[in-house]
């Protein structure tokens, strides 16, 4: 293998550098020129190409956001459109595709090595939400995680002070990973997250519950995906009188400088997709799994629906929280 690309797509999650940024290095260190796409799939129909160099990637690993800078394009689902990007790395020789970002940017990598047999795809995890399967954790999880767990500190100091109750939304789309380990990580009295039903009235008598027993506060951490931190409040509002207050963190989930964790994990991830690309691997996402690099084909990750829950992890948290 001699020429190979990388773009992120999808998203801005703290660690894509790190990933670039080992891709690059070691591509180089195997003799291998590397091309970065700029605004990631958009880029790549724009022919937005740039060859990189070491001194591309120096001082970024700290930097949150992606330097390739990220684009959302809808229309790369269209195989004629598709064929545009595909010339694009055909004429510079490319043969391999790393590619950055969630289940969306996976699947364009997918159809790139089903419809140009020369063009090798690989898949890396990057997104906060940590629901791509294949992978016990994506890149920017961690960092998201901990910006969480800064904010909501900091929010029950108010809490504690006003004797109120906090309710926090937080990202994660479809997956509760975020709220679920924000919330025993912030002592949330009340998690609610897309895999397990709760009920508003349920959550209302837990909180009464505290109050009763002299409980000044409460922390209720809810995923977006089950509904908005807004509606929570109206809804608890049926069953109990509180003084609630709603915080929704946003964007500032998906800034800041990655954690040591997600460093680490991009690196790894970032370089293990360069080695599977020299072994002649294509269509496969990598991932990490007790600690040790995997691989696994686009097909088995889209087969299942969802990021594997660990509702052991919830049950304590539920023990924990009384």
């Amino acid at each position: 293998m001699k020429k190979i690309a990388v773009l992120t797509s999808g998203g801005d999650s703290p660690g894509m550098n790190a990933a670039v940024r080992a891709v690059v290095r070691k591509a180089i260190y195997n003799d291998i020129e590397v091309y970065g796409v700029y605004q990631g799939y958009q880029g790549l129909l724009n022919d937005d190409i740039k060859k990189l160099e070491l001194g591309s990637v120096g001082d970024t690993i700290q930097r949150g956001g992606t330097f390739l800078y990220s684009a959302r394009c809808p229309e790369f689902k269209e195989a004629e459109v598709r064929k545009k990007g595909i010339e694009n790395l055909r004429k510079r020789g490319i043969e391999g595709l790393v590619v950055i970002g969630g289940d969306g940017s996976y699947r364009g990598a997918q159809r790139i090595s089903e419809e140009c047999s020369e063009i090798q795809t690989i898949g890396v995890p990057g997104t906060i939400d940590n629901d791509i399967n294949g992978t016990d954790f994506t890149i920017g999880f961690d960092t998201a995680l901990n910006t969480i767990i800064e904010s909501v500190d900091k929010i029950r100091d108010t809490a504690s002070s006003h004797a109120r109750t906090f309710i926090i939304e937080v990202m994660g789309r479809d997956c509760g990973d975020l709220a679920l380990w924000a919330g025993m990580s912030v002592g949330a009295e009340t998690i609610i997250i897309p895999e397990v039903k709760t009920e508003i009235k349920e959550v209302a008598e837990r909180i009464d519950h505290g109050i009763r027993r002299g409980k000044k506060h409460s922390i209720v951490m809810v995923a977006e995906g089950v509904m908005s931190g807004e509606s929570c409040a109206q809804e608890l509002a049926k069953y109990i009188n509180v003084d609630a207050r709603v915080s929704v963190l946003g964007h500032i989930q998906r800034g800041g400088s990655p954690t040591g964790a997600d460093r680490v994990l991009a690196s790894r991830l970032g370089g293990y997709a360069v080695e599977l690309l020299m072994n002649g691997e294509t269509a496969r996402g990598v991932g990490i799994k007790n600690n040790d690099l995997t691989s696994t084909p686009f097909d088995e990750i889209f087969i299942a629906e969802t990021h594997k829950f660990d509702h052991n992890i919830y049950n304590l948290t539920k023990e924990l929280s009384i």
